[in-house]
Formats: structure tokens, C-alpha cells, sequence
């Protein structure tokens, strides 16, 4: 007769060290955000259980939550795309321009509805159309990629100025907001679940299709991807233009947010996109990184921001300082080797049990 065993510390500490192994990244974070849940319960146990401050970081994430998303796909393949709050920027103020002209104020239902439509059609195109662009200048002129999407920061923030005037556009149909900045049944923010189907669209990209293994293949060695017979100029290509489907489908999720359109809306997003890919254990020279790291990345910068609004003392001017420091402090503690460190302690207490 078989009895139950009940597991012993040490073999539950083994399946801990196999886990921390296997995944250091997502441990980490998991480690991290149970810690900055348990903090923020105890220290503000009120304020933080709130419906209110959910419900606000449900809405608030979305934003750079998809750039992450397209800052990831680009990352996986060696490369970086630091356009993309530029193009989130273009595309909502293009999305904006034809609301505007093609919903009049008197407006009946089914012309709301087809300006709408046509608004974010041509939105999501112009993001693809500018993401294929930094492909083409990546993989065809052979320009490297971070020098590529800082001049198209700029180039695409330019045509923003340039259509805006440097105004913010306003008096966009409110039936826009009504449906994007709106409850799913009443409970689940729309922005959510926009950025809950990015997410299932891209882990099918990577996980399901021969792409996704391409994009892999391409970043961990690009002369043996080459020698394989992969067309790595267009994988390049394709992979900047989901970044900026990506992006561009941040932007709308701005317009809805913000009512408004505007050239430097969420310009902070470049440095925390980056944090968060990084964080989210992406190799920055490619080949490796999972979706599920960089979400609950996501996750637990938009709890750690949303925990401290919960401290007036603390300045928003601060912010920028910690997410370049914790920025720095992973990128060092990434490429340290805490392996060698860990069995040289063992093997010293193994050797003095005193």
C-alpha cells in the first residue's frame, strides 16, 4: 500500500532553485510583484484595494503596454524600435484628422460609425506603412536600428508638429471614446481588452507560425540564419511593421483616452518600453525573451507607478529617475554572473561549516 509523502524543505527548495533556473526573469518578476503587492497592502491597505485604482490601471497600462509589445518583437531579432511612441503619436493625430472631417456634428449613427471606421483603418495602415519603413532602413541600407528609430522618432513627431501646428486636436466624436474608453459589459475596460488581443495576436506569431521562429533564429545568430537560407531582410521588415501595428494601436488607445490628439503625447514611454522589455528578460542583442516575461513586466511597473500617486510626497519628477535606475540595475545585474557567484558561496560554507 502506497503511502503519501509529504515533501520535504529541502525538495521543495530544490523545485524553487530548478524553477529560479529554468526562468530567472519570470521568477524575478513574480518574486518583485508579490513583493510590491504585499508592501503597498500593508503600507496603504485603503487606498490601494480602491475599485478606483484598479480600474485606472486597467485603463492606464494599455497605453505603453502595446509599445512594449512592438519594442519586444523588434528586440527578439537583435534590433530596437524607438520610433514607436512617434508612430502611436502620427497615427492618432491622422486617425483624429479624418474623425473630424468625415463625422460633422450632426452626424446620424451609420455616419458615425463608417468615420470611425475609416479613422482607424487608415490609422492601423500608416503604422504598418511606418514600420516598414525602419525595416527598409535596417535591413536594406543597413542602417543600425536604434540610429534608425531615433531619426524617425523625430521625422515622425515632425509630421505630427507639422499637421497639428503644435495644437492639440479636440472635439472628436464622443461615440469614439464611448466605445474605446468604454466598459465591456459594463466591468472590463475596453483599452484591456485591446491590449489583452495584441497580446494573444503575438504570442500566436511567435509560438505558432514559422516567423515567429524565424525572428528567434535570426536574433540569437544572423550569419548561420543567413547560411540557412532565411530572407532576413524580410523577416527585418516584417518585424518592424508589427511593431508598428503595435504602436499605432496604442495611439488609438491614447485618442480615446485623452480625447484629443496631440505630437508629444507619452513621450516618458520610450525609456519605460525599453525598461520593460528589458526587465521582461528580452535580450537586448537578441534571440531570446518570452511574452509572458515582458507582460508581467507590464504589470508590475503599472502597480509599482499606480502605488506611488498613492504617496503626494513623492514628485512624478522622480519617475523618470527611478525607471532609468532600474533600468541600469538590470541590464548590470543581467549580464553579471550570478551563477559563479552562487557556487563559489556554497562551496566556501561547504568548506568552513563554522
Amino acid at each position: 500500500m502506497a503511502t503519501a509523502t509529504t515533501p520535504t524543505k529541502s525538495s521543495v527548495g530544490q523545485r524553487m532553485a530548478t524553477m529560479f533556473r529554468r526562468d530567472p526573469y519570470i521568477s524575478r518578476l513574480i518574486v518583485l510583484l508579490l513583493v510590491l503587492l504585499l508592501m503597498f497592502l500593508i503600507v496603504k491597505p485603503g487606498n490601494f484595494l480602491d475599485g478606483a485604482t484598479w480600474d485606472s490601471m486597467a485603463v492606464q497600462f494599455p497605453e505603453f503596454g502595446l509599445l512594449a509589445l512592438g519594442v519586444m518583437v523588434t528586440m527578439l531579432t537583435g534590433g530596437i524600435d524607438l520610433s514607436v511612441v512617434g508612430i502611436a503619436n502620427m497615427t492618432s493625430v491622422l486617425a483624429a484628422v479624418i474623425m473630424l472631417s468625415l463625422v460633422p456634428a450632426e452626424a446620424d449613427g451609420g455616419t458615425v460609425f463608417f468615420g470611425i471606421a475609416m479613422a482607424v483603418l487608415a490609422a492601423l495602415v500608416l503604422g504598418v506603412l511606418a514600420g516598414a519603413l525602419n525595416g527598409f532602413l535596417v535591413a536594406k541600407v543597413r542602417i543600425p536600428a536604434i540610429l534608425v528609430t531615433l531619426g524617425t522618432l523625430e521625422l515622425f513627431i515632425g509630421v505630427a508638429i507639422v499637421i497639428t501646428a503644435g495644437r492639440p486636436i479636440s472635439g472628436l466624436p464622443i461615440a469614439y471614446s464611448n466605445l474605446v474608453a468604454g466598459d465591456l459589459v459594463g466591468v472590463i475596460p475596453v483599452q484591456l481588452v485591446v491590449f489583452l488581443l495584441a497580446v494573444a495576436i503575438l504570442a500566436f506569431v511567435i509560438r505558432k507560425t514559422t516567423f515567429g521562429s524565424k525572428v528567434y533564429m535570426l536574433g540569437s545568430n544572423a550569419t548561420n540564419a543567413k547560411f540557412s537560407g532565411l530572407n532576413s531582410k524580410w523577416i527585418l521588415i516584417r518585424t518592424y511593421m508589427l511593431s508598428g501595428l503595435f504602436a499605432s494601436m496604442a495611439g488609438l488607445v491614447m485618442l480615446a483616452n485623452y480625447n484629443s490628439a496631440k505630437a508629444d503625447y507619452g513621450l516618458t514611454y520610450t525609456l519605460l518600453t525599453v525598461l520593460i522589455v528589458v526587465l521582461g528578460g528580452v535580450n537586448p542583442n537578441g534571440g531570446r525573451g518570452k511574452l509572458l516575461g515582458v507582460v508581467l513586466a507590464i504589470v508590475t511597473l503599472q502597480i509599482l507607478s499606480s502605488g506611488l500617486n498613492l504617496f503626494p510626497q513623492i514628485s512624478n519628477f522622480y519617475r523618470d529617475l527611478i525607471w532609468g535606475g532600474v533600468l541600469l540595475f538590470v541590464i548590470a545585474s543581467s549580464n553579471a554572473k550570478w551563477g559563479g557567484f552562487v557556487r563559489r558561496v556554497r562551496t566556501k560554507k561547504a568548506e568552513d561549516p563554522s
